[in-house]
């Protein structure tokens, strides 16, 4: 039996569909049936409940031999690290009580630093958190920037015929699509090849600036001289704000802008074989092209 926590967003839905696909037990955690009625109809056990609740997640990891784990959420967190430590310390406790012996965690670049890091400190908590646990195989999954990051420039071109964040234009970057996150977890989950406490990079296809993949959108887009502007952190506190964010949230996601554009999230990084992932940005234009037009 697998648990997977998160298994309607862009990663859990991918490892469930996958492990069903195997002929897998899989058992979902989700606050709506409405969202879950897909995977439940693909052949998913569906457990209703929070995972914020204890006793929910502790019920549902119960005779598991698997689990997938994630921090979701925090937007309305007035404060946002706090959350992802209780979310942190909900997981590992129900990991702790139900006995469960493999665990892969999602977590980010920049969780391996030890500074305050933004909306990923939480998640070197977590990493830290986990540790602790005696007798479970936990695998730490590090992907790097999401490339659904990017969806969020949809509205800032329609409005300003500009792409635009805080990110330097001209910071190299790996950036991943979260299909491949999946796609790679459910590998790990199937076959249950990791032992003690670890940790595995995802640095999607290649490395790229904000400036290329304004390019690579542009041409796809119908928009060739499409540029990328850096934007004052201001501009992007009150963007998201506006989006409904707290500022404890707003100020965390700028914290770690800044700490990835001095170039240490991704430091002593080393591409390989095993950490690259097959979707490059222009496939994925092809994503965002759709969504621009529709």
């Amino acid at each position: 039996m697998y648990v997977i926590t998160g298994a309607t967003g862009n990663t859990g839905k991918i490892i469930t569909e996958k492990l069903l696909a195997e002929g897998k037990k899989v058992r979902i955690i989700s606050r709506s049936e409405e969202k879950a009625k897909d995977l439940v109809g693909k052949g998913a056990e569906l457990f209703v409940g929070d995972q914020l609740h204890p006793e929910t997640l502790q019920n549902a990891f119960e005779g598991a031999t698997a689990v997938y784990t994630l921090i979701s959420g925090g937007w309305n967190q007035n404060d946002f690290y706090g959350y992802q430590k209780q979310c942190a310390d909900i997981l590992a406790e129900a990991i702790e009580k139900s006995g469960v012996k493999y665990v892969v965690n999602l977590s980010s670049v920049g969780a391996q630093l030890e500074e305050n890091t933004g909306v990923v400190y939480g998640l070197h908590y977590m990493e830290n958190r986990f540790a602790k646990i005696p007798g479970v195989n936990i695998l730490h999954l590090r992907p790097t920037y999401f490339m659904e990051n990017t969806l969020a420039q949809i509205g800032v071109i329609k409005a300003n015929g500009v792409m635009g964040s805080p990110v330097k234009a001209d910071l190299i970057l790996p950036v991943i699509a979260t299909k491949d996150i999946g796609e790679y977890a459910a590998k790990r989950l199937s076959a249950l090849d990791f032992q003690g406490k670890s940790h595995q990079y995802l640095l999607g296809q290649r490395n790229v600036t904000y400036s290329e993949v304004a390019k690579v959108f542009g041409e796809k887009i119908g928009k060739p001289d499409l540029k990328y502007v850096e934007f004052p952190y201001d501009g992007l506190k009150h963007a998201l704000m506006g989006m409904g964010a707290t500022e404890s949230l707003a100020d965390s996601m700028n914290r770690f802008i800044e700490v990835m554009n001095s170039g240490r999230v991704t430091e002593g990084i080393i591409r390989n074989n095993n950490n690259t992932t097959p979707t490059s940005i222009e496939q994925f234009a092809e994503t965002f092209a759709y969504l621009y037009n529709m």
